[in-house]
């Protein structure tokens, strides 16, 4: 009986979407690799793969060779399609475990070293050409100038700034109530 299509169903269903609630982009980045990781196997073998021992750590090393060498991937391209098959394994690994040394070696595949980009920061001309950038006379100007701002200052991601709502602001002044610091001033005298 073939393991591997019903192990990916239920990695996907199961798994991602019932127990993480993996996000559509995350879901669509696994499916992505595995569409590539079957395909790759197909051609190489000429048969489609039906068994986890198909898809073996001397396979996987080679499919992730091929997305560097032929496919012009990056490092961290490998590394994140590197990152879903070895999800799917852990989860294949207390669904199967007669297929416990094969996951084993799939799992240990080291990911690549890649260079990290050097985070730089907006010094105050660059911040203040940034602010003057928007036409203060259109709407849209108006509306991109305290975005800006709000990001410049607090350091919010682009998704973080496009999830705020108008229920996340508080405009109010916050009022401090002088009554905790009576009863504290009262407590110390008991």
């Amino acid at each position: 009986m073939s393991a591997l299509a019903p192990t990916m169903q239920a990695f996907f269903t199961e798994r991602l979407i019932g127990q993480r609630q993996a996000s559509p982009h995350t879901i669509a980045a696994y499916r992505d690799t595995f569409r590539l990781l079957l395909s790759f196997v197909q051609k190489r073998t000429g048969v489609r793969p039906r068994d986890i021992e198909d898809l073996d750590a001397e396979t996987v090393a080679a499919f992730l060779d091929h997305l560097e060498r032929e496919r012009g991937n990056g490092p961290r391209t490998r590394n994140a399609r590197l990152a879903a098959i070895r999800s799917l394994y852990h989860y294949a690994a207390l669904r199967h475990p007669e297929h416990a040394a094969t996951i084993a070696r799939v799992v240990a595949i080291p990911t690549k070293r890649h260079d990290r980009a050097i985070v730089c920061y907006l010094d105050e001309q660059e911040t203040a050409a940034l602010l003057a950038a928007p036409d203060h006379t259109r709407w849209i100007g108006r509306r991109d100038h305290p975005l800006m701002t709000l990001t410049i200052q607090t350091g919010l991601r682009f998704s973080e700034l496009i999830a705020l709502r108008c229920r996340d602001a508080r405009l109010a002044a916050r009022r401090t109530s002088k009554r905790p610091a009576r009863a504290a001033s009262t407590a110390s005298r008991h």
